[in-house]
């Protein structure tokens, strides 16, 4: 069998990255949730926040240690299989990772033993210092790793010398063009995925006849937050594509499936790009809105593939992790928005509600991966946009040895996963008992040893 090393070694790190994203899509902002939380309670000295608080910090390491894990894993691959990356902007990448383990890793790994296991250990105004710092932590990490994405799809401050990158301007490199709108982006995605976590593995519990007030407190606390949220990501999204435009506009003609250069291009709801015809097949189109939406001009004009012939990236892909972002975006408006409606008027409808929540707990997984997907696969052929191709930055790797490592990367990554949702249906249903007594008739010790936490120490 011939193994192509190039397509197996873009699999295996897609699966890597894929794998990856997912849990510090969690932390990132469930870190700011348990701050909420433990702030609740220091103003209130109502216990079920803290009895919220220690379900959750459960699940925010859980998923802290998995993604640390995976990054680790993945960040290898730049030596085994893409040393040419390296090798070209390494002067650039090299820093700006090391920046953030300076400023987030290190930050975070110090101040988690004392989020997870110091409440009764040292005084209520430093563990709620720890978990701002743990916090303040995930989103710093959050900031480095976006900025060189950033700069690797909008690249400048820099000069090649012999084919090599060189900084001439850190403040450029750092506060490149996209930056802004993919960091926002980013964070609110996280936000998203946090607040649908929170409330659908709350729902869970509700379904399992857990009705305590910690429950209907942290599903309001999710469902409201979401709500928030999302119109806000919407526009953030307008924002990142006019953006898009500007500097990558063959990633947003294959978004649109525009094959043609055209004024008043129309968007195209579904169809199924035909690169063999350079048509989309079966198209469902609204006349003029793809112009107005990207240039806010009935007749603008934007750029199609045919602008990019051998230079644009595999529409289909593009095309449809697009959709798959937008389609799951407005499910979370509609979800959301509804669950406020009934959270506050409709209380009778709480259970059918909450059995939507349920499978809309890891809505924000999937919306996070296809915005991803169209990021990186809208990226290609560049690795770097407009000066260092993949295909120039792989490595003397054998097919064979890249398969049989996928492979186990898969199988691995396939029983972790299924671990994780497990033990969070797990927790959900050890909660239970806990989440049903009158919090005001139960002191916080209590509250922790139902939540995991003084047995932990």
């Amino acid at each position: 069998m011939d193994f192509d090393p190039f397509v197996l070694s873009r699999i295996q790190f897609a699966a890597n990255i894929t794998f990856h994203i997912m849990f510090p899509t969690i932390t990132i902002a469930l870190g700011w949730i348990l701050l909420f939380f433990k702030l609740r309670f220091t103003a209130t000295k109502d216990e079920t926040w803290m009895h919220a608080y220690f379900f959750f910090t459960k699940i925010f390491a859980l998923s802290f240690a998995i993604g640390v894990v995976t990054g680790i894993t993945m960040s290898f691959q730049f030596g085994t299989n893409w040393p040419g990356y390296m090798e070209t902007v390494g002067n650039i990448a090299g820093p700006l990772l090391a920046y953030e383990v300076l400023t987030a890793f290190f930050l975070e790994a110090t101040f988690l033993g004392i989020m997870l296991f110091g409440y009764r250990r040292v005084p209520g105004w430093l563990h709620t210092l720890a978990t701002f710092l743990v916090a303040f932590g995930t989103t710093m990490s959050a900031f480095w790793i976006l900025v060189l994405n950033s700069w690797m799809q909008t690249p400048q401050g820099f000069e090649m010398i012999d084919g090599v990158a060189h900084a001439t301007n850190w403040m450029e490199i750092v506060f490149n063009p996209s930056m802004p709108y993919r960091l926002t982006h980013m964070l609110i995605a996280s936000g998203l995925t946090a607040s649908f976590l929170v409330a659908g593995i709350s729902a869970l519990r509700y379904v399992m006849n857990d009705r305590g007030p910690v429950v209907m407190k942290t599903m309001r606390t999710g469902i409201f937050i979401a709500a928030f949220l999302i119109p806000v990501q919407i526009f953030v999204g307008d924002l990142h594509g006019l953006n898009t435009k500007e500097h990558q506009p063959a990633k947003v003609a294959a978004m649109e499936g525009l094959w043609e250069t055209e004024k008043g291009a129309p968007l195209v709801l579904f169809g199924i790009p035909n690169s063999e015809t350079k048509q989309n097949d079966y198209a469902i189109e609204i006349p003029k809105l793809a112009s107005l939406i990207l240039t806010h001009e009935w007749d603008g004009e934007l750029k199609g593939l045919n602008e990019f012939e051998g230079k644009h990236p595999p529409v289909g892909k593009v095309f449809w992790g697009f959709r798959i972002m937008v389609g799951t975006g407005i499910l979370m408006l509609l979800v959301s928005w509804a669950g406020v409606i009934i959270v506050t008027k409709k209380k009778d409808w709480i259970k059918p509600l909450a059995y939507v929540l349920i499978p809309m707990a890891f809505s924000g997984w999937l919306a996070t991966i296809a915005g991803w997907y169209v990021t990186e696969i809208g990226r290609q052929p560049y690795l770097v946009y407009g000066i260092l191709t993949t295909e120039q930055a792989l490595g003397p790797v054998k097919g064979g040895a890249v398969f049989t490592t996928l492979m186990a990367y898969l199988g691995v990554y396939a029983l972790l996963l299924i671990a994780y949702i497990s033990t969070i249906v797990y927790m959900a249903k050890r909660a239970g008992d806990g989440g049903n007594r009158d919090p005001e008739n139960t002191k916080t010790q209590g509250i922790e040893r139902r939540a995991g936490i003084v047995g932990a120490e």
